[in-house]
């Protein structure tokens, strides 16, 4: 099952992250690469690739070094950008890149964003440097080390009788319905924050939660965890602050939105979400094995 923001395929390098001498040795390395962007956001050229700058070893910018791609060494830089811009606006870039090409740069997105939330000590206020290679801020103050956090999002489905559920947030693009999602609380497993998220959001009593598939989310850096779960009765309450409307939909609805068709009953999230790729999977499970009658 191919996943939206995954399948990068770089060696990571952890156990270089430290060493400062063998990263200086990436980075003066002959064809070591530059992630070019605008923002924080893809600059993509044919086919969906990304475009890269040979880098400046000598440059004094921040960066972040993503991995070795085979034996080239790969970095991002660490711009100031505006925190919590809405995702919209990139998705059309998105929709033309290579899952493989949105997974790095969506690592790198995340790792900006994140280091332009953590300028200062949230324990001191004092002002941070960047180490690890980019995958830690230090305080200049008290010494306290930051790491970038993931934070953990049930997405979901809910099914009854061979129909399943999907809403829509007033945010979104016209006749755009989606999976519910919800973040997942302190002292909550994932299938207890599926259950919650549900009741909260429609009024419908859940059971019988499966794990479906997982995603790194690069808005700002969730972890996307996608679930399916069993409604008890069909009886929507919705809520009317998370959610614009829900809908039941059969196989052939869900089929139809996700192959674009006119007729659709809604317009299905797009290709490189995990709400795309979990409303495919409730479909396939719902098909007949080949070479039945």
């Amino acid at each position: 099952m191919r996943v939206g923001f995954t399948g990068a395929g770089l060696d990571r390098a952890d156990h270089l992250r430290l060493d400062e001498a063998a990263l200086a040795e990436l980075a003066a390395r002959e064809g070591a690469l530059l992630l070019r962007l605008e923002g924080h956001d893809p600059l993509v050229g044919e086919a969906g690739a990304l475009l890269w700058d040979l880098l400046d070893a000598a440059g004094e910018a921040e960066r972040i070094f993503l991995g070795l791609a085979a034996e080239t060494p790969l970095f991002a830089p660490v711009p100031r950008v505006e925190i919590g811009r809405p995702a919209w606006n990139v998705f059309p870039v998105l929709s033309l890149m290579r899952a493989e090409e949105a997974a790095i740069w969506g690592a790198a997105r995340s790792l900006i964003e994140w280091h332009n939330r953590h300028l200062f000590c949230g324990r001191c206020g004092a002002g941070t440097r960047l180490f690890r290679a980019g995958w830690g801020r230090r305080c200049t103050g008290c010494g306290l080390d930051h790491f970038p956090r993931v934070d953990p999002v049930v997405i979901m489905l809910a099914e009854h009788e061979g129909r399943v559920l999907v809403g829509r947030q007033h945010r979104y693009p016209p006749r755009r319905y989606s999976a519910l999602a919800g973040f997942v609380e302190p002292g909550e497993s994932i299938e207890e924050a599926v259950a919650r998220e549900i009741k909260e959001e429609a009024g419908l009593d859940v059971t019988d939660v499966r794990y479906v598939a997982s995603q790194p989310w690069p808005f700002p850096g969730q972890l996307m965890i996608a679930c399916i779960a069993t409604a008890a009765f069909p009886d929507i309450v919705l809520d009317s602050n998370e959610l614009e409307d829900a809908i039941w939909v059969d196989r052939a609805g869900v089929a139809a939105a996700l192959a674009g068709e006119p007729g659709a009953p809604f317009a299905a999230p797009p290709s490189f979400a995990i709400a795309n790729t979990l409303l495919k999977a409730w479909v396939d499970s719902l098909a007949p094995p080949r070479g039945a009658a």
